[in-house]
């Protein structure tokens, strides 16, 4: 054990209470995109244990980052200095059968969460694609599902508790030290160790969904019409650019007996492996990408437009999606109204439409999309959080100012629209299109008064940032400065994307410089090979 930190352990002023951490732990993203290696990588059973990391970590002048599934594609958990991982700490505490309040602890994922819920006789209300992250993360980056009726996860939770800094444990809510828990409905993990959460289930319920291919033109005319989106409680749309087709997906909840989905010889391996091998066929002959596209998801969805499938599931069951393969995921929010403008202006560029083809419009992008080629679908899905929402009092009553997150990418003003990016890494090889077409996505995003979900893999600085989120950032750093004035909490993608550009607070402590091999040792740099430097 490292000397200074032998001695920070001797001297702690509870003995009895164990710090669980081991060093040589190598910590990946889900997607694989990031990796790092920690000095130690702790894994606490007790609130008592969080407090005596963060005790220990000031003792000895540590960074400590949080991280759960570590399903964010971004470098946002990766460090070279403390990694602290709740899996461990994941219990339940309470439910009120009469109200549906659950206190539980943080590191809890949501397979669990739900899983427990279901036996109980409630479930969540909203569930964004995947139910892998722990409740911590969802809460810190802004997870989101797709429904008019809702809006970020976080909407149902009713109160905190953080670890900060200074090893102190501190309550919040909506009544209760309300800027802190702002700040922490969405932390980035900067503010502190969010350990404790009190949350709204729902009596359980079942879904019965439908799925229908047809026409991009016919989506957007529906969309138009202003029905698509409210036509049921759950919808969500994968628009494909090269065949022009769209896939919807809706539902609502019912009192039907579950019937499970259709499945073909395609479903399961068969089509995970052809899928992925032309994909990777695709990293040296791009131009073969769209007719990928027409195949696999014809395959998966129907040729024909107008094909329809259904089923009754469970809902958080129904709600949830495979992500398949290792992926670099670019999302960003925009106001509803403008995504029929989105998609025709990425559909001209990508498809290099001329003025006299009938979809042509002017896209204003000024990169040439001459020889790329791109991964599909683009993922739409949507949410409303703003207090003149009709619908969402049907589901659940508006949160007040005090409820909604510092960071809150939605709109404050009306429903927001989600545009999800994806890029498959066959292999865990980066796709060749990536850098060009991220680049015109989000040119295209900041155009048309867009924001990134924090989660992902966008490219903004600081001062872009401050230009999107204006006195909300300032409050936001406002908090996360008193909560932990020494940056225990912060790392280099913080500094990069939400910090003040002239920031210079830091603690004396390992870093790892993604993007390079450079190893960080108390604020002198070695230069070395380090396993984990981005890929």
């Amino acid at each position: 054990m490292d000397p200074v930190l032998a001695a920070a352990v001797a001297g702690d002023a509870q003995p009895d209470v164990p710090f669980r951490a081991k060093p040589g732990h190598v910590h990946q993203t889900w997607a694989k995109t990031f990796a790092s290696r920690p000095e130690l990588y702790v894994q606490p059973e007790s609130l008592a244990e969080v407090e005596k990391i963060t005790r220990l970590a000031a003792k000895c002048r540590r960074r400590v980052t949080t991280t759960g599934s570590g399903h964010s594609p971004s470098s946002l958990t990766c460090t070279s200095s403390w990694l602290v991982n709740l899996d461990r700490y994941n219990r339940i505490l309470s439910l009120d059968e009469a109200t549906g309040v659950v206190v539980m602890q943080s590191g809890i994922r949501l397979y669990q969460l739900c899983e427990w819920l279901d036996h109980r006789g409630f479930a969540m209300p909203n569930l964004g694609s995947i139910n892998e992250q722990s409740i911590a993360g969802v809460i810190s980056t802004g997870t989101h599902g797709s429904s008019l009726r809702h809006g970020l996860v976080s909407e149902d939770i009713l109160a905190l508790r953080v670890t900060l800094a200074d090893g102190s444990t501190r309550y919040c809510s909506a009544q209760d030290n309300p800027d802190l828990f702002r700040a922490s409905l969405l932390s980035l993990g900067a503010i502190g160790i969010i350990t404790e959460v009190t949350f709204r289930a729902v009596p359980a319920y079942t879904l019965a969904w439908q799925q229908v291919v047809d026409t991009d033109r016919s989506m957007l005319t529906r969309w138009e019409k202003a029905d698509l989106w409210t036509h049921a409680e759950f919808v969500r749309v994968w628009w494909f650019p090269y065949t022009r087709r769209a896939v919807t997906w809706s539902a609502s909840k019912t009192t039907e007996p579950r019937r499970d989905p259709p499945t073909s010889y395609y479903d399961g391996r068969l089509g995970y492996y052809v899928y992925h091998n032309l994909l990777y066929l695709g990293q040296y002959v791009p131009q073969i990408l769209p007719w990928v596209e027409w195949f696999v998801f014809g395959m998966q969805y129907g040729f024909k437009n107008g094909t329809t499938s259904a089923a009754v599931q469970q809902g958080t069951k129904a709600l949830l999606m495979n992500c398949l393969y290792s992926q670099f995921v670019n999302e960003w929010a925009i106001p509803l109204a403008k995504g029929p403008e989105f998609l025709r202006r990425m559909s001209s560029w990508l498809n290099q439409l001329r003025p006299e083809d009938p979809d042509y419009v002017p896209h204003g992008i000024p990169f040439s999309a001459e020889g790329l080629y791109v991964h599909a679908p683009i993922e739409v899905r949507v949410s409303d959080t703003s207090a003149e929402n009709p619908l969402r009092e049907k589901v659940v009553a508006n949160p007040g100012e005090a409820s909604r997150p510092f960071l809150d990418p939605t709109c404050t003003d009306g429903p927001t629209l989600y545009l999800n990016a994806t890029l498959y890494r066959p292999y865990h090889a980066d796709p060749p299109c990536r850098e060009r077409y991220y680049e015109a996505f989000e040119w295209l995003m900041r155009d048309m008064g867009g924001r990134p979900h924090w989660a992902k893999n966008f490219d903004c600085t600081s001062r872009e940032i401050e230009a999107m989120y204006g006195a909300d950032l300032a409050a936001w750093r406002k908090v996360r400065d008193e909560a932990d004035p020494g940056g225990m909490f912060v790392g280099p993608w913080h500094r990069h994307h939400v910090l003040p550009a002239d920031n210079t607070a830091m603690l004396a402590c390992e870093e790892i410089e993604l993007g390079s091999e450079k190893l960080w040792s108390g604020g002198v740099m070695v230069e070395q090979a380090v396993p984990g430097a981005r890929r």
